[in-house]
């Protein structure tokens, strides 16, 4: 995946639009011309510029993973064997559903990945027949979470 490089000109309106849907993407139009003193038009255009340039990619519910039964966060670091392996490793863990999120990475690892899992033996069970399991992976370190104590967006 490669990212473009692009430098979008926000202003202050925008700002104010960007914070509130933050905030709440389901805030009514309505609301956000009231908080920055323009019309409910101009607002549902400065929205969709903001998605066609690619400031917003998108709106998204919060699931409530513990009221699913997902109780165990863990963070695995994972070796391959070979640096080229990656493209291949990464398209297996793409089939892994418990996989929130995958970084190709410096340091010790070459990837780095976010699980969540109902249980302790459920993480096992996805480590030990599932991501150990992958060709090129040839071993992994996890860190499970106690608690996650933040979660923001970028600061505007």
């Amino acid at each position: 995946m490669h990212i473009r490089e692009i430098s979008i000109k926000i202003d202050g309106i925008d700002k104010i639009i960007l914070r509130a849907l933050i905030k709440d993407a389901r805030t009514p139009i309505k609301k956000i011309s009231k908080l920055t003193g323009i019309s409910g038009a101009a607002v549902h255009q400065r929205i969709k510029k903001l998605e066609s340039s690619g400031v917003i990619s998108g709106s998204n519910i919060s699931l409530n993973p513990k009221v699913l039964g997902f109780k165990t966060v863990a963070f695995i670091g994972i070796y391959l064997d070979k640096a080229m392996r990656n493209r291949e490793a990464v398209k297996q863990i793409e089939k892994i559903p418990e996989i929130l999120e995958c970084h190709y990475t410096t340091g010790n690892w070459s990837v780095f990945i976010k699980v969540l899992c109902k249980d302790n033996a459920h993480l096992m069970s996805v480590l030990n027949n599932q991501i150990q399991k992958i060709p090129g992976i040839s071993r992994t370190e996890t860190f499970i979470s106690l608690d996650q104590q933040m979660s923001r967006e970028i600061s505007l």
